[in-house]
């Protein structure tokens, strides 16, 4: 902890080891000041980590997918594992060794879509889509899909408003910001910080004219 400061974090793409997950680009950060680590301590019970690399896997794994410019503040959970082997369903929650394979229900992949913003001790349910640049309050839980450019909060997380209007945002996710070329996004940088669409489609025109 003392070669550490919170002004600092850890790229995800220089310290994500765990196959089942999926990086997008180099952006995408965490603020690892006060805990141990992106896998370490905000990914839970995803097989494939440090200790269970070579175990063999009784079940099909869901992966992370963690997309570009994500930026995840401290103490984020995002818990894996679908259903920790407890069947709501049974009239036993208890995970039985001896019923271990039958007790596990996987909840699909989660998807953390292109330049949002996590904030601190947020957690993340197992098998949810975030869209593209989207809000988490902090110490929100967050059980359900969370749609592109919206702004969500509480426990469980409820939609609290859109950061713009539909025509922006629908403008937005067609633009694919996140996919363009590195010297594209670079070029078009300043138009991105900043809330002025006309701007950011005139500039867009004559980048691709060049």
């Amino acid at each position: 902890m003392t070669n550490k400061t919170w002004t600092k974090t850890q790229l995800l793409s220089d310290v994500v080891t765990n196959k089942n997950i999926v990086v997008k680009g180099n952006h995408s950060y965490y603020s690892d000041y006060w805990d141990d680590g992106f896998e370490q301590s905000v990914v839970r019970y995803l097989l494939g980590d440090e200790l269970t690399r070579d175990a063999p896997t009784r079940w099909e794994v869901d992966k992370l997918y963690i997309g570009d410019y994500v930026c995840i503040a401290a103490e984020v959970v995002i818990l894996m594992g679908g259903n920790h082997n407890h069947r709501v369903d049974w009239f036993s929650l208890y995970p039985f060794m001896d019923h271990i394979e039958e007790s596990y229900i996987g909840k699909g992949d989660t998807h953390i879509g292109d330049g949002c913003w996590i904030g601190m001790r947020a957690m993340i349910m197992p098998g949810v889509t975030i869209g593209e640049g989207a809000v988490i309050a902090a110490n929100s839980v967050v059980t359900k899909n969370v749609e592109p450019y919206s702004i969500v909060g509480g426990n469980p997380a409820k939609h609290i408003r859109y950061r713009f209007s539909r025509e922006v945002i629908d403008k937005l996710v067609e633009f694919d910001i996140y996919s363009w070329p590195e010297d594209k996004f670079d070029s078009l940088k300043p138009y991105l910080c900043s809330s002025d669409l006309t701007a950011l489609e005139r500039a867009i025109k004559d980048y691709e004219q060049e």
